[in-house]
């Protein structure tokens, strides 16, 4: 075998690793980091499948088995994201009509700490103008430079940390019952409760922002897919009309965020329509999306877009939806956990030792 087919052959056998890792359950950061970039994992896998095909000439058992275990790999990966294509079914319907006091926009930021360019933020705000505004890793400083934004922003939830994970929730729409809470980490607070629609519907909001599992982070991903679960478990209990948002540390293409859809019920306006890739602003071929609005069946979409950056290393996410209680009948709601992934959720729920209840 010539150095060029043992190289090609070595790269092959590489690219076998993130699909074999996304498929096992260990929640190790290094194994979930692979859920992250399956896009790029699906480019990678196609260019070395055509290489090793020019290259190697495939007559014996052991190339033909690469060949089909990578086309495999490529096709494993291709499922998870395809229904975030544009060439998917989209399940979110989108609202036809000129009624607007059945309407909430929700503009999502993780700002980036060390970031000081508040003033794009408050621009970016001033032109949306959304009901609902979440930043994320803001701190004292930031709660400074967003000061002004109070004059529009009558309610207001701050939680400055200097620990990365702050969070401050301004809103246009009357809060109720808020309440800031550590469910699975002291450090990392979440905020719940209500927001009351122009309609006077009530609407829970859960606003998260978990740990990624990461080395410089969490060295496993337990703490994060916990939080969400225990969201998720607590969001088809109530059986109210919800919203989930924030900087969720995971794809949604994750098993994780896939299980949290299966148990909360809740709804992805992204499906059929795109990536919407917030993270990272720096790197153009090293993108995914980590920011997230879940909501309940019974919301249909106006608007949804990625807006400009604002010098963070995420771009922050902007979404406006329409409180439409017959779209319940005729949207296409996610497919409900089996026996066996309940019995997973609660295990990890448990692993992650919450400190409340409930939510």
């Amino acid at each position: 075998m010539e150095v060029s087919e043992i190289i090609v052959t070595i790269l092959g056998i590489i690219m076998l690793i993130p699909t074999l890792a996304s498929i096992t359950r260990f929640d190790q950061w290094w194994v979930r980091g692979f859920d992250f970039p399956r896009i790029q994992i699906s480019f990678l896998i196609i260019s070395v499948l055509i290489t090793y095909l020019l290259f190697v000439d495939v007559s014996n058992g052991w190339e033909i088995s690469l060949v089909v275990l990578l086309i495999f790999s490529l096709f494993y990966q291709a499922v998870r994201i395809y229904p975030y294509t544009t060439l998917a079914k989209k399940t979110v319907q989108s609202f036809n009509g000129d009624d607007t006091k059945n309407h909430i926009s929700i503009l999502v930021s993780n700002v980036l700490s060390t970031n000081n360019r508040y003033d794009k933020l408050v621009d970016l705000v001033k032109t949306k103008k959304p009901d609902l505004l979440l930043t994320l890793e803001t701190d004292k400083k930031w709660e400074s430079g967003l000061s002004e934004l109070e004059n529009d922003y009558k309610y207001t939830v701050k939680v400055p940390l200097e620990n990365q994970y702050g969070m401050h929730l301004y809103s246009k729409l009357e809060l109720k019952d808020i309440q800031v809470k550590y469910l699975i980490d002291e450090e990392i607070p979440s905020i719940h409760g209500h927001v009351i629609l122009p309609n006077d519907h009530v609407v829970k909001i859960h606003c998260l922002h978990p740990k990624p599992p990461s080395p410089s982070e969490d060295l496993t991903s337990t703490n994060r897919d916990a939080e969400l679960l225990f969201v998720g478990r607590d969001v088809k209990k109530d059986k109210e009309t919800v919203l989930v948002l924030g900087d969720l540390n995971d794809v949604a293409w994750s098993r994780t965020t896939r299980l949290f859809q299966k148990i909360s019920g809740l709804m992805d306006p992204r499906l059929g329509r795109g990536f919407f890739n917030t993270f990272s602003t720096k790197y153009l071929f090293l993108r995914w999306p980590l920011d997230h609005v879940f909501h309940t069946s019974d919301f249909t979409l106006v608007e949804i877009e990625r807006l400009k950056s604002i010098e963070s290393d995420h771009f922050p996410m902007f979404i406006k939806l329409n409180y439409e209680p017959r779209a319940e009948s005729f949207q296409d709601k996610p497919e409900g956990a089996d026996e066996e992934e309940e019995e997973w959720a609660e295990e990890k729920i448990n692993e992650g030792n919450p400190t409340e209840t409930d939510v």
